[in-house]
């Protein structure tokens, strides 16, 4: 039954999507014959297009009538314009999460079942939602304590969204299965693998215990840094399902006029935005990986404070040295080992020719060095490796999702506040300087503790490993001697298993059908 919802769920959406332009706009070059198929369909039922509506708009209205969880699955797959498309990406990463705020008196209930204890004992006030968005939304409040009142930001999960989500997941499981059974680039693409990420990020996001932790661990990484800043954290008045933190006052740092007008050095900010960016990811291993506009203030000191921590990125150590080692070959034009790198990485298989490799990534960063200041574009360089690793099988590496989707709109925020922002020369010496301290002496001597640490480990659990190596000696052995033997009623309970497989496989199909069939007889109506 779980299987037939998830198929009519499914149906519903890719029909809405059908509607509002999504599926026609799907990249028409080397489609398998389902995906042309669906968009000969789509063509018959997509609404009228106006001049005074773009398609990101209409795209963000089908996400947010599909609800919550469709939303965050927006936000997810602008990170992989190797799924969707360059042009359904840029609009997805335009999306604007904004839902219908819940009560202020619901929000209240949600405070006090996870704090235990009625508001009025830790706030003297609480005002109306002053942003909603899919998963939570957030209140102004004062905090009553021991020296005095102050200013603080509620985040409040929305109710109900965590059910929700469950549910709609096993849709989204059910669309990515189908791909990557029936087609065939998507064994590279690891849709399943991009789900299984996504439940991960979604379920950590609707703890805001977690997101309290995020703010707490950036806030001392953070607190010698000049430029940059995170809010405090109230853990008395955190829990599960609401989040306390200083009030930011500041100017949004979308509203470059009102920068000027304050008297602030906007292109100043600009590199100060992208070199903290790259300072979290190379130095820290921890970023934030939601730093659109709506996310960064600047408060009367100039520094950049950052908030709505829900989402963030790790990288480790070896990853964060190959990520150095890559972008600052491209900065110097290093091409071979940026091919090398990629190849120690693992990244791209040991069949392919590491000199070939150097030229297609040569023919990616000559072109951006060619260019101006002001046209140099990490978005366009990430487009171009998207393609150029699809030429030497390189897998999607799940871990660098996040990181490639923050570079592009950390650039796209950057230049915003300054048109003459050069991406790679604000870079530079943030990212020469932790390829030192990476790869060299110091880098080598971290990598040796490290090492001995797992020697340690290693020596600590040997006694086990050889109990459980020698139990396993025996079981093989007795499987070569007796061999592996299936009683009937297990080898009856395989075929059933198959059959109701292929029989759920065939019913599907015929749900989804039946579903679009319904949907579009009603909108003809």
């Amino acid at each position: 039954m779980a299987n037939i919802r998830a198929y009519f769920s499914l149906a519903k959406a890719v029909f809405i999507l059908m509607r509002e332009g999504v599926v026609t706009a799907l990249p028409e070059e080397g489609a398998p014959p389902p995906v042309r198929l669906a968009k000969s369909i789509a063509r018959l039922v997509e609404r009228r297009r106006t001049e005074h509506q773009p398609q990101s708009e209409k795209l963000s209205k089908a996400l947010n009538r599909l609800g919550p969880s469709w939303v965050k699955l927006g936000q997810f797959l602008a990170t992989r314009p190797d799924i969707v498309g360059s042009s359904i990406a840029l609009d997805l990463e335009l999306l604007q999460d904004q839902m219908e705020p819940f009560a202020v008196d619901k929000a209240k209930e949600m405070i006090e079942a996870t704090l235990g204890e009625p508001v009025n004992n830790r706030f003297s006030s609480i005002g109306p939602a002053v942003a909603a968005a899919s998963v939570a939304q957030v209140h102004r409040a004062v905090v009553q304590d021991k020296d005095g009142t102050r200013d603080v930001a509620i985040k409040v999960i929305r109710p109900g969204v965590r059910s929700r989500f469950a549910r709609d997941l096993q849709t989204f499981y059910c669309a990515a299965r189908a791909m990557q059974r029936h087609i065939p680039v998507a064994e590279r693409l690891q849709p399943v693998l991009v789900v299984d990420m996504l439940a991960t990020s979604a379920k950590l996001e609707m703890d805001l215990r977690l997101e309290a932790a995020a703010f707490s661990e950036m806030g001392e990484n953070t607190a010698e840094d000049a430029g940059f800043r995170v809010p405090g954290v109230d853990w008395e008045c955190t829990g599960r399902d609401c989040l306390t933190m200083d009030w930011v006052e500041g100017t949004k740092l979308s509203d470059v006029d009102a920068l000027v007008a304050a008297g602030h050095d906007v292109p100043a900010i600009a590199n100060a935005l992208n070199q903290s960016f790259l300072r979290h990811v190379l130095r820290d291993g921890f970023f934030h990986a939601d730093m659109h506009p709506g996310n960064l203030f600047v408060d009367d000191r100039s520094n950049i404070v950052a908030v709505d921590l829900g989402i963030a990125g790790r990288l480790g150590r070896s990853e964060r040295r190959y990520l150095a080692e890559i972008l600052y070959g491209f900065i110097t034009r290093n091409y071979k080992r940026v091919a090398e790198v990629h190849f120690e990485a693992g990244y791209v298989p040991d069949h392919h020719d590491v000199d070939s490799f150097a030229q297609a990534i040569r023919a990616i960063g000559e072109p951006i060095h060619g260019l101006e200041a002001d046209k140099v574009s990490m978005a366009r360089l990430l487009t171009l490796l998207f393609e150029v690793t699809d030429l030497f099988d390189m897998k999607t590496q799940p871990q660098l999702l996040l990181l490639q989707k923050t570079m592009v709109v950390v650039e796209g925020v950057a230049r915003k506040l300054d048109p003459k922002f050069n991406m790679f020369k604000s870079a530079e010496p943030v990212v020469a300087h932790h390829v030192q301290r990476l790869i060299g002496p110091i880098g080598k001597l971290e990598e040796a503790r490290d090492g001995l640490h797992a020697v340690g480990r290693l020596i600590q659990l040997a006694p086990d490993m050889a109990t459980r190596a020698e139990r396993l000696s025996h079981e093989i052995d007795a499987m070569a001697r007796n061999g592996v033997r299936l009683d009937a009623q297990s080898v009856e309970a395989i075929g059933k298993s198959e059959a109701r497989h292929s029989r759920s496989g065939r019913v599907a199909l015929w749900v989804i059908a039946l579903s679009l069939l319904a949907l579009a007889w009603n909108q003809i109506v």
